[in-house]
């Protein structure tokens, strides 16, 4: 009973968001329609915004980010770029990159040709992923670029693979070995088994990658995930990382290093450089060093990021 209860609010919120947003009545003229209150029908319209029952997105680009992604785009010979307006009160968040990746990876889905999409991990990548408008694509496949299982066996939470895939309908392949193996020659044994050669066959083969991109300090969140130990982060910052992709470090240069985590590391190594249409997604002070880096190196050849961090990049 409480599950039918609960459909038939979301029910009802859907049809208030609808009537609102969409169909432009006011609050008042809703809760005449529905034969509620006006307080309901405000309540109503606010659970479907909480619910995610209607999504929005900016269709006039704003001058001043156009012109820092004609920028960026020039000065690292890029493919793609997207940059956003800034949040000043929560410089971090990854709602307005979500929203532009999401809108990449609609425009990919939507080919009635078939397509692969291989995807890292990561808050932004995840947020995006919750973002796709739902499409049924049987035909396109869907493959994650990195080991989803950490130290202790649990799966991360910002495992983005199956997700897509239930919003498309599309082949998924995971990639089912923990982000680090105990050693180099444990790494390519297992890297070389036929089902996650497989995997990588696929990968090689995708039209487009969505990263996300990491910086390597204490707040790094590979590590605070759960994926390296405090003692392999600190190898890795005296090692020169400056940042890392799909759990791969480099450094200021942009270069994969050669030591450290990276050489137990199940993930599938960036292209050096990226041929594939590869996204990287990040924003933050906090990483403008690892993206402007990662752009140097020739590691991604796409990005979206805020208008805080291009202009940060871009005065580096």
């Amino acid at each position: 009973m409480a599950a039918e209860n609960d459909k038939s609010r979301l029910d009802d919120a859907a049809r208030a968001g609808w009537l609102y947003f969409i169909a432009g009545h006011t609050q008042d003229e809703i809760a005449k329609m529905l034969q509620v209150s006006r307080a309901s029908a405000q309540r109503l319209v606010s659970l479907c915004l909480a619910e995610r029952l209607i999504t929005f997105r900016l269709e006039h680009p704003i001058a001043a980010c156009m012109e820092l992604a004609a920028r960026l785009k020039q000065r690292f010979d890029l493919v793609h770029c997207e940059v956003v307006p800034a949040d000043p009160a929560a410089p971090q968040a990854v709602a307005g990159i979500a929203e532009r990746c999401a809108n990449l990876l609609d425009s990919t889905l939507r080919s009635e040709t078939p397509v692969i999409v291989a995807l890292g991990t990561g808050r932004a990548v995840r947020a995006a992923v919750e973002r796709v408008t739902p499409i049924e694509r049987p035909n396109h496949q869907i493959v994650s670029l990195v080991g989803n299982i950490s130290a202790d066996g649990s799966a991360s939470f910002y495992d983005t693979v199956g997700r897509l895939a239930d919003r498309t309908g599309a082949r998924h392949y995971p990639m089912p070995l923990p982000f680090l193996m105990s050693s180099e020659d444990e790494r390519n044994r297992m890297v070389r088994i036929e089902p996650i050669a497989k995997v990588k066959a696929v990968a090689a083969r995708a039209d487009l990658r969505l990263v996300g991109i990491g910086q390597m300090d204490q707040k790094a969140q590979v590590h605070v995930d759960g994926f390296v130990t405090r003692d392999e982060l600190f190898e890795m910052m005296r090692l020169g990382a400056i940042g890392e992709i799909t759990g791969w470090a480099y450094d200021a240069k942009g270069r994969l290093l050669k030591a450290g985590t990276n050489k137990r590391l199940t993930s599938i190594p960036p292209e050096v450089p990226a041929k594939t249409t590869t996204i990287g997604a990040a924003v933050g002070a906090a990483k403008v060093a690892a993206i402007s880096a990662a752009l140097s190196g020739g590691l991604i050849n796409g990005l979206i990021t805020d208008e805080a961090t291009a202009r940060a990049i871009l005065e580096r």
